[in-house]
């Protein structure tokens, strides 16, 4: 049994977290009535989460060639419809 389905699942719901959060920094950073020093926080959690988010799909992009090349390698028999 391989564990990839519930390492994807543990990736995806982080992505997806991490795409969450983003979204909420960028909306309050938007709105304009931040200070400098608030922004300046929001701003650097903002990178690291767009970093967190690169790697993450850096990997998954990884897994799908790693995927593909193991489809490639698989031999196909012919299909015989007399048999």
């Amino acid at each position: 049994m391989s564990t990839l389905p519930s390492k994807t699942t543990k990736d995806n719901i982080q992505l997806e977290k991490s795409l969450k959060e983003l979204e909420k920094l960028v909306d309050k950073m938007e709105q304009g009535d931040l200070s400098l020093e608030k922004s300046l926080d929001y701003f650097e959690k903002g990178v690291k989460l767009t970093r967190l988010c690169q790697l993450a799909l850096q990997q998954a992009e990884q897994r799908v060639l790693i995927l593909l090349q193991q489809a490639d390698q698989e031999h196909l028999e012919e299909f015989d419809a007399d048999v």
